[in-house]
């Protein structure tokens, strides 16, 4: 069985419109203004580790925890809407140990870029293509991450304090809608 470019074009978008890593550019940069040594590398990497992983032993590892794709995607709706809230409410929930560089995994490699949604849309697409044809799709995701990560300093300068401010609050309240749409379709 060949591999489609069709099908790789089709499974690429998919993930892109998941990942929405365009639309993570407020919360990533409101993320490094508190944490300010976030590695693109470690982001690109660390994403692209959990969602290749996911891609094999995802469905096993969920079964051998005891989770069902609902509970896992409850759990990243929970983490994505106390995000969602930091964000319009300008309160930190979100702190790291200055100590530990944690923050290029925990929160933006998972749950921003390879959450519960990219994971369980991971997971459906292998109902549809072969896992070779995801992998394929998978890769320019990752491309994508880390250009817009070694960017959000430009994007930063270019739109201003008082646009990044108004762009907080919007996607703030874009990431609790969002949110709310998962946790309310897995309850």
């Amino acid at each position: 069985m060949g591999i489609g470019f069709s099908e790789v074009l089709t499974v690429s978008l998919t993930l892109f419109a998941v990942i929405d890593m365009l639309g993570s550019v407020p919360i990533i940069i409101s993320l490094k203004s508190k944490i300010p040594n976030i590695s693109a590398w470690k982001v690109t990497l660390a994403s692209g580790v959990l969602m290749i992983g996911f891609l094999y032993a995802g469905e096993s590892i969920l079964k051998y925890l005891g989770i069902d794709r609902q509970s896992f995607a409850l759990a990243g709706s929970v983490v994505m809407f106390i995000l969602g809230l930091e964000m319009v409410l300008g309160i930190d929930f979100f702190r790291s140990d200055p100590e530990v560089p944690s923050a290029s995994i925990v929160p933006i490699a998972f749950p921003i870029i390879a959450g519960s949604g990219t994971l369980t849309t991971i997971l459906s697409l292998k109902a549809i293509y072969d896992e070779t044809v995801i992998l394929l799709g998978i890769l320019p995701n990752l491309l994508v991450i880390f250009i817009v990560m070694i960017s959000t300093g430009y994007l930063e300068r270019k739109i201003g304090k008082s646009g990044m401010l108004t762009i907080r609050k919007f996607f703030g309240v874009i990431l609790l809608a969002i949110a709310v749409k998962i946790f309310r379709g897995n309850v």
